[in-house]
């Protein structure tokens, strides 16, 4: 692959063939066996010639996104998954609103376009959930048992621009635009935000 395209050709690469596995070991060995059932390739045009290339895509579709489940099979500087930020993100918020944290994780855009991604981190953020619910009933002998926690990975529809359309929905409402005012021009602006003012320089 011509180091110019490299980049281009990874992000479509990524796009349109990469995936999430279940289990990497199983993963490997069904590649093993059946490789012309998996392996995809991918043809390209070098931008400063022109001419023809390929490359064969084979176990980088489901490596490249295990790196957020398993950082470690890359690197050894860090190795905390995805699914333990997020536990870790949700048990740092006040405890009366983790249980509704949990059950409504909601995926946008990027690297959770990846085929059945939302799959994978809610099996694995549920078992790190569940994990701390049985050490907690272990805790009191079994005599008190802790109530079950919900978790929920919402894949939806506009996930791709979810960001963008958020963004949209925000503006269009009057309340984004009442008690402000934002200028352009000159070498600072100030936008009034509640009962605030907030500097912004050089717009």
């Amino acid at each position: 692959m011509p180091p110019e395209d490299s980049f281009e050709a990874a992000r479509k690469v990524k796009e349109m063939y990469c995936y999430t596995c279940s289990d990497i070991v199983k993963e490997f060995n069904k590649h093993d066996k059946e490789p012309a059932k998996f392996i995809k390739q991918w043809r390209g045009i070098r931008l400063k010639t022109g001419a023809p290339y390929a490359c064969d895509i084979g176990y980088e579709r489901f490596l490249g996104p295990e790196v957020l489940f398993s950082p470690e099979i890359y690197t050894s500087d860090y190795i905390t998954p995805l699914p333990a930020l997020i536990d870790k993100c949700i048990q740092s918020a006040p405890i009366d609103t983790r249980r509704a944290l949990y059950k409504n994780i909601v995926l946008s855009g990027g690297s959770t376009m990846f085929k059945d991604f939302h799959r994978r981190l809610q099996r694995d953020l549920k078992k790190i959930v569940d994990a701390r619910v049985q050490a907690a009933t272990a805790h009191h002998g079994g005599d008190i048992k802790a109530k079950p926690v919900e978790v929920h990975v919402v894949s939806h529809p506009i996930q791709r621009f979810a960001v963008w359309f958020g963004g949209s929905v925000l503006a269009s409402t009057p309340e984004f635009f009442e008690g402000g005012w934002l200028c352009f021009g000159g070498a600072a602006a100030s936008r009034k935000l509640d009962g605030d003012f907030m500097r912004l320089f050089h717009l």
